[in-house]
């Protein structure tokens, strides 16, 4: 049961009070079928749906954080996302990604709090990020491909945009709990030296420079954290690779805090100066999805998250404003999620 330290500790044990005790909760964690606790939840939910009228549903509207549409300019948004898009290396192919993932998506392998992520009836999950989805699909082409060949190396590349929703609360006022997001994926098999790890964080870090610089951002900066003393070769090439790269300044970050954890070996933020300010546009690193999703060490994963909407109010002149999470820029971070 969930302790008195979570939010939610002295809520659960009223509504478990007043619904027949904790033997319930038991009961539909984990005695039902899926199938069961489905067709269960379906009834309650058609039930209550009956009971609410047309002018409740509007109040809904009005008042709920999910729901509410976002105040940032759609044409802006799609400029901003035309823009990514058009700065994809060749190679990666852009998906149109399900708003659903499996129930665990963000938690198997993410070690992201489920109560974070808003869950479906039907046992699954709204996307709370892009690069989980995007990253379950490249693990299934990946598994394809070494049911092929098993020594099979060739990268998988992807990208997409998508709507994002997220369950935590946030003080700032204005918070939405969705926003936009550009995410990307490599997955590949290391093949010695750290040659998958140079290439495709160059790869990644040359994107977000070259998406930025035509969105008219003049100055970048490339933050990279070292999260493993054995990857310090890979980061003293990378800074070496984009050191004479015009209007880009790389700054080594070992004091980061977020994403311990979650990224493996290196991390990264991508930060614009828009109207005077540094604004965190783009967060990413190495993770180990693919290797648990797959049970095999030597798969290798990167990825790459991008804030659409402030993106978008960069392009508009608005200095950084944005409709999304406080601090959260890009791809997911267990801080944030």
């Amino acid at each position: 049961m969930t302790g008195d330290t979570h939010p939610t500790g002295a809520a659960l044990r009223r509504a478990l009070a007043r619904a027949g005790g904790p033997e319930l909760l038991e009961l539909l964690a984990a005695e039902l079928s899926g199938a069961e606790l489905t067709t269960l939840l379906l009834e309650v939910y058609r039930r209550r749906a009956e009971r609410l009228t047309p002018a409740e549903v509007l109040r809904r509207h009005r008042t709920d954080r999910f729901v509410a549409p976002a105040p940032t300019d759609f044409a802006l948004l799609r400029r901003a996302e035309d823009l990514l898009l058009a700065a994809l290396p060749a190679g990666f192919r852009p998906l149109a990604l399900s708003p659903l993932v499996p129930l665990a998506a963000h938690t198997a392998v993410a070690t992201v709090d489920p109560r974070k992520v808003v869950a479906t009836v039907r046992g699954s999950e709204v996307a709370a990020d892009p690069t989980n989805g995007l990253a379950l699909e490249a693990a299934d082409r990946r598994a394809r491909a070494l049911a092929a060949d098993p020594r099979s190396a060739v990268p998988v590349r992807l990208a997409t945009t998508q709507r994002v929703v997220r369950a935590q609360h946030f003080d700032t006022p204005g918070m939405l709990a969705h926003f936009q997001l550009f995410g990307l994926v490599t997955a590949g098999r290391d093949t010695g030296d750290r040659a998958f790890e140079r290439r495709h964080l160059l790869e990644h870090l040359r994107f977000a420079v070259r998406a930025l610089a035509d969105a008219g951002v003049r100055r970048t900066e490339l933050r990279l954290t070292c999260l493993d003393a054995a990857a310090a070769p890979v980061l003293a090439q990378v800074r070496a690779e984009l050191a004479q790269t015009p209007g880009v300044e790389i700054v080594e970050d070992p004091n980061r805090a977020s994403g311990r954890g979650y990224y493996t070996g290196l991390c990264f933020k991508v930060f614009a100066e828009i109207g005077g300010q540094a604004v965190e546009l783009a967060d990413g690193g190495f993770t180990d999805w693919t290797q648990r999703l797959l049970a095999s060490r030597k798969e290798r994963l990167l990825i790459s998250g991008f804030a659409v909407e402030r993106l978008a109010a960069a392009l508009d002149g608005e200095g950084g404003e944005h409709h999304g999470p406080g601090g959260r820029a890009g791809a997911p971070r267990e801080d944030a999620l």
